[in-house]
């Protein structure tokens, strides 16, 4: 029986879809009766997976309700899709070729499809990603407020005032989605009780990396981006680099690093005997990173508190 791959380019109106190898295509609208016209069509293929990619959103619904008819459904990062593009010499870009692009990546790669976010993660996700935007727009209110005239000072700083109140609500909304769940709770406690993991962490980790706890060690360092990537080519060792991951939970982890080399003795000492052998600041701090982020993974994996003087 022949493999069936589907691509499905998502836009704000419209689902383009190529079906492979038969070089099927249609187009639906990105409603719910244009999901129930896409299910209807798929679902007699015996797909083998379905690839879309990941567009702000737009295409969460859509991968819901494939995953909930149970069809194998995965979301690549667009920046895969881009170079598996070049690779592939495509260089024209229309809905229906990005539609086919996705199919054959699939049928090429073969994306490993991983459990979507239940329903709770998903909401927490989407607070998480909230406070990040209300961050950022502080950040921004005040850094025009020390270059501000008189006339607009007043309007920067009742911004700036509101923004700060937002965010302390979505704060709270944030605790009170944890509180009240009982897998989230039990994380969090476990999590916030390494010295130099606070809030901003935990809720990071449960919202935007739900693996934690299920990977390997080095499993989960490759999905945040802080394992050492190879350089080398004959008989040239290039220096070891960290590349791709999950940019927002990288973020968050550097800050709770900072703060740990700080206050955590164990991951202190680890950044000491790092930094003595003669490793660069960047390279010791990311070392840590991936020291901090692996422990917890243990950690969550064994369901166990904090111990001090734990191996690094």
């Amino acid at each position: 029986m022949t493999d069936v791959f589907v691509g499905i380019d998502v836009s704000k109106a419209t689902l383009d879809v190529m079906v492979l190898p038969e070089e099927r295509y249609f187009q639906v609208s990105r409603d719910e009766a244009g999901v129930e016209q896409l299910l209807a069509t798929l679902k007699p293929l015996g797909v083998t997976l379905i690839v879309l990619e990941a567009t702000g959103g737009l295409e969460r619904p859509v991968v819901m309700a494939l995953a909930a008819a149970g069809l194998q459904v995965v979301t690549i990062n667009p920046r895969q899709a881009r170079e598996f593009a070049r690779a592939t010499g495509t260089l024209a870009k229309t809905d229906a070729i990005d539609a086919k692009l996705l199919a054959r990546l699939g049928q090429v790669l073969r994306p490993q499809v991983r459990p979507l976010k239940d329903a709770e993660t998903q909401a927490l996700q989407a607070l998480a990603t909230r406070r990040s935007q209300l961050v950022e727009m502080l950040a921004m209110e005040r850094n025009r407020l020390h270059s501000a005239t008189s006339r607009v000072k007043p309007d920067i700083q009742a911004h700036i005032e509101w923004l700060s109140k937002r965010l302390k609500d979505v704060d709270d909304d944030l605790q009170r989605q944890i509180d009240t769940t009982d897998a989230f709770r039990v994380k969090d406690e476990i999590i916030r009780s390494v010295p130099g993991a606070g809030r901003v962490l935990s809720t990071t980790l449960l919202a935007s990396l739900p693996e934690l706890g299920r990977l390997n060690r080095r499993e989960i360092a490759a999905l945040v981006g802080v394992a050492p990537l190879n350089c080398d080519s004959g008989t040239m060792r290039g220096k070891r680099r960290v590349w791709g991951g999950r940019a927002a939970v990288c973020t968050v982890l550097y800050m709770a690093t900072i703060s740990a080399i700080r206050c955590n003795p164990d991951i202190r000492a680890f950044h000491e005997r790092l930094r003595a052998a003669g490793k660069q600041p960047k390279v010791a701090i990311t070392a840590c990173m991936r020291k901090l982020l692996t422990v917890l993974n243990a950690m969550v994996k064994s369901n166990s508190t904090w111990q001090s003087a734990m191996p690094c």
